[in-house]
């Protein structure tokens, strides 16, 4: 089933990436970014199956991350 996703908002200038999203079900946040190096990827803590890191400026979940 698919997701659906609200808009949070975006520190991106002409829209693209970095972006965040609610699930308007569950409440969780998705974060839209560009994938970090693979050095960074490597210092990852026991990361799962399919799991990755995405490089986003702090502002964009100081400005936009629910509060609640």
């Amino acid at each position: 089933m698919a997701r659906r996703l609200r808009m949070l908002g975006t520190t991106s200038e002409d829209g693209k990436c970095p972006t965040l999203y609610e699930d308007l079900d569950s409440g969780e946040v998705l974060v839209q970014g560009r994938a970090a190096d693979q050095e960074d990827i490597d210092q990852m803590t026991n990361p799962l199956s399919g799991e990755t890191m995405v490089v986003i400026p702090r502002e964009l979940l100081t400005r936009f991350a629910p509060k609640e």
